[in-house]
């Protein structure tokens, strides 16, 4: 199974297109997805693009959910409710909607991030501070994670039973 891995930054072009970066369009082609499913991403101001891989892992949610629950409406409401089905033409390019650019601030030019399963769509300038953030965020993790496996195991008091 090919992943969507590493970044790009493509130009929109007078007529409003992008080009999906030819890697992300291998790994598309290779899912077999006609188009390219998108969707405003829960936590970034990014969008969430991936084909049938994306949208098994949405249904795999879906369906941990109880069919009538609020939880369940509200994660369709989010990821199907929003979503938008992009058409790509013969050079690997999409259009997209005003809505979609809007919630995610592009204008000019359009980040492509890797996120295996999926891709997300940034503004260049939003992804290069969210990867200040998540470098910040992932070095303190990493001490946190080292700092648990030099402790050890825990330890029971003296007197515990197993």
């Amino acid at each position: 199974m090919e992943l969507f891995v590493s970044h790009f930054t493509n130009r929109l072009d007078a007529k409003g297109r992008v080009s999906i970066p030819a890697p992300f369009r291998t790994v598309l082609a290779r899912d077999g997805f006609e188009g390219l499913y998108t969707h405003p991403s829960l936590d970034a101001e990014a969008l969430d693009c991936g084909g049938n891989l994306l949208l098994r892992e949405i249904e795999g949610l879906l369906g941990t959910l109880s069919p009538y629950s609020q939880e369940r409406d509200l994660f369709s409401t989010a990821l199907l409710g929003t979503s938008e089905v992009l058409k790509v033409d013969s050079e690997g390019r999409v259009i997209l909607t005003e809505s979609l650019k809007a919630y995610a601030g592009i204008s000019v030019e359009v980040a492509f991030v890797g996120h295996g399963h999926k891709f997300q769509i940034w503004e260049p300038g939003r992804f290069r501070a969210h990867l200040v953030e998540a470098r910040d965020r992932v070095r303190g993790l990493r001490k946190e994670l080292s700092s648990r496996h030099a402790a050890g195991p825990p330890t029971r008091p003296q007197g515990a039973r197993e």
